[in-house]
């Protein structure tokens, strides 16, 4: 089980001198929180997809991982990067025959292992793109091309939000890079790569504690919940994740 995970990105949204995925929670490094939550829920090998100019600071942030991590530089935009990932991947003799593989987001640091494990487990069982989706809450308004003042209220009902880790059929997720690529399409997130080459996504339910850091707030409000972990005395990642089992969204 090898997960890519990306974290190669510049956050300008988020501002500041230091990657979103070096920056700390409690003393630990978000890319690092985010490859052992990948472990405990099921993954062997991690291919972590940096910035080479930085690369020093991953090093140092990956120190003690708990499973066998490979460090790559990324491109200019997340899906080069993902593709640098594969090429580690596709290339390496004990990683390429992997089954299955995942692709996180480094900056979501907190998703529990029981959601990566269900991921897993739909790969197994034969989906072949398979993603956590979580209920929008907001209330929606759909504004029609880009005037604000023109818009209308849409059913939330129906739409779901997209997180990570995605999970895949190895061979069809670099074969849907490979066709996307020699087509110059772009893509938002990987499913959507796979769907566009006409294999179906599976959706497993997600959580709310996979939050994606994308602003200072974030970041404030992952460290909160991290401080709930240290009360509660759990060493364990694993251990911790399991009582978010109950949670609704």
């Amino acid at each position: 089980m090898v997960a890519v995970v990306v974290a190669a990105g510049l956050g300008r949204r988020f501002g500041g001198t230091k990657p979103k995925p070096t920056l700390r929670i409690l003393g630990r490094a978000v890319v690092a929180m985010a490859v052992e939550g990948l472990a405990a829920g099921g993954c062997t090998d991690a291919v972590v997809v940096i910035n080479g100019k930085i690369s020093h600071l991953f090093r140092a942030a990956l120190v003690g991982s708990p499973i066998p991590v490979i460090t790559t530089p990324g491109g200019d935009t997340r899906q080069q990067s993902v593709a640098k990932g594969l090429e580690v991947v596709r290339n390496d003799p004990r990683l390429s025959t992997a089954k299955v593989i995942l692709v996180h987001d480094a900056v979501r640091p907190m998703m529990p292992a029981y959601v990566i494990e269900n991921v897993i487990d739909a790969v197994r069982n034969g989906a072949v793109a398979v993603a956590p989706a979580v209920p929008v809450t907001d209330s929606i308004r759909l504004v029609e091309d880009g005037d604000e003042g023109a818009n209308a209220a849409f059913d939330r009902s129906r739409l779901r939000a997209i997180q990570t880790p995605q999970g895949f059929d190895l061979q069809v997720l670099l074969d849907s890079h490979d066709k996307m690529a020699a087509q110059a399409m772009d893509f938002t997130d990987d499913v959507t790569c796979c769907e566009r080459n006409g294999h179906s996504v599976t959706l497993v339910q997600g959580s709310r504690m996979g939050m994606k850091i994308t602003e200072p707030a974030d970041l404030t409000v992952a460290r909160a919940l991290w401080r709930v972990r240290a009360s509660l005395g759990h060493h364990s990642g694993r251990r911790f994740w399991r009582q978010w089992r109950q949670e609704r969204p």
